[in-house]
């Protein structure tokens, strides 16, 4: 069975399985593509690993979405951690993911040999994942790409839960969430969504 070669963008939004062809990189020069989860890179084209719609996001991020609930990294994603072990330079954070993620201690804004965090284990992170592939752990980072703390860093307080990453993804959507949106209407809260189904909200 051969795979389908779409032009660029055509699946958005429809059903794609293993081995469908997302992109042909060919006929896209001087473009950037971030891949998210079911998705991978072969020679000139981006196939599938993963069955369920394909989504896009700017600036050319392609996902596949879907109702699993285990969790692939990808770079650039926003996760919620938990310390499961401190080391000298790094802590080790479980972001439910097919291993632990590592977040050195100077992946901080401001960070340095003398201010490293202390956390405890079970310790609540949200971070941006910085490297991810199949052979080796993801590793984290609670900066933003320009270097700043923004909204990452430990989260106290508030209640967590865990979903599926496609509901993950559709609170996170553009424009807001309509349960979010009715709810922000209701009550005052905070909220931080990880694209590995952890949820935490604080009122």
């Amino acid at each position: 069975m051969e795979s389908r070669k779409p032009q660029r963008s055509a699946l958005v939004d429809s059903y794609v399985v293993p081995g469908d062809v997302i992109l042909d990189l060919a006929d896209m020069t001087n473009q950037t593509i971030k891949l998210g989860a079911g998705l991978r890179q072969d020679c000139d084209t981006i196939q599938a690993t993963s069955a369920g719609r394909l989504r896009l996001s700017k600036p050319n991020k392609y996902w596949v979405e879907n109702s699993q609930k285990r969790y692939v990294p990808s770079v650039e994603d926003t996760v919620l951690g938990i310390v499961v072990d401190t080391k000298p330079d790094n802590f080790l954070v479980d972001i439910k993911g097919p291993n632990l993620a590592f977040l050195p201690v100077l992946s901080f804004e401001g960070g340095t040999r003398r201010n490293i965090p202390k956390f405890e284990i079970g310790t609540l992170i949200y971070a941006r994942v910085v490297k991810a592939n199949s052979i080796m752990n993801p590793e984290l980072s609670c900066m933003d790409a320009s270097g700043k703390a923004a909204e990452f860093g430990q989260l106290k307080s508030g209640y967590t839960f865990e979903t599926s990453t496609g509901l993950a993804r559709m609170l996170l959507s553009s424009p807001t969430c309509p349960l979010l949106e009715a709810l922000g209407k209701k009550l005052s809260f905070e909220i931080a969504v990880g694209l590995n189904g952890r949820v935490w909200v604080c009122f």
